[in-house]
């Protein structure tokens, strides 16, 4: 277990069985070959370790979604996760991305696992990561568009939702509204009230029982929430 300590030290539970615990199974038998123990959850509360596994599973599916894995694909997934996680993190998860990369992956049936163990919040940060995935290269290919919908509406997360967080990585002004999930034409009360709201939903220290690594990057939409209600009260000339 040594070399992915990074990825499972938080212990596994739900993770450990079901579709993904399947596509991880060569990861499961080093560990029994070698004696490790891993730390399983007994409490139905997700672990740093499942949600780990959820997002490598996830990122395998996108970079497969055209039928090609690309080296500069592969470039973009390791400053992604050296990014999110670092680097012994990033080297970690691309030894057992490789070997996902492999494997067909039952998009649906993973998600719907998730969906049943991962908080509404932890999925919505699971959707972030993976937008901003796809977008690493400046644009983001139809097929993977159309998986990430797939994926955001496997996994129980609403359209306004999905649609304000793949406008994070947008640049008009339509898009800060959406970010907000309002109308361009709603009341300079109710984008208040709408920031008001999304704060709430989007804040790091609703993931941060996941680690510092994950609300970091939380903190990231975070930020971008906040940017995109001062562009708009910019716009507006708002107080």
């Amino acid at each position: 277990m040594g070399k992915f300590a990074k990825w499972i030290g938080g212990g596994l539970g739900f993770a450990f069985g079901g579709p993904i615990g399947g596509l991880l199974g060569f990861l499961f038998g080093a560990m029994v070959d070698s004696a490790e123990v891993v730390n399983l959850s007994t409490h139905g509360k997700t672990t740093q370790g499942d949600y780990a596994m959820s997002l490598l599973v996830l990122i395998a599916a996108v970079i497969k979604a055209d039928g090609k894995i690309m080296r500069s694909e592969l470039d973009f997934v390791k400053r992604f996760l050296v990014q999110n996680f670092g680097v012994d993190g990033a080297q970690e998860a691309l030894a057992i991305l490789k070997d996902l990369l492999k494997q067909e992956i039952p998009v649906q049936d993973v998600c719907g696992q998730i969906a049943d163990h991962v908080d509404y919040s932890s999925r919505l940060q699971l959707l972030h990561f993976l937008f901003g995935l796809a977008y690493a290269d400046g644009r983001m290919e139809p097929v993977e568009e159309r998986l990430i919908e797939v994926i955001a509406n496997s996994l129980g997360i609403t359209e306004k939702d999905t649609e304000s967080i793949r406008s994070m990585f947008k640049n008009t002004v339509e898009d800060l509204y959406k970010i907000l999930e309002i109308d361009s034409t709603a009341s300079n009360e109710d984008v208040k009230k709408a920031y008001r709201k999304m704060a709430v939903k989007y804040h790091p220290d609703k993931v941060a029982y996941l680690g510092e690594d994950v609300k970091n990057a939380a903190n990231e939409k975070f930020q971008k929430l906040n940017s995109a209600y001062e562009k708009i009260k910019k716009e507006r000339g708002m107080v």
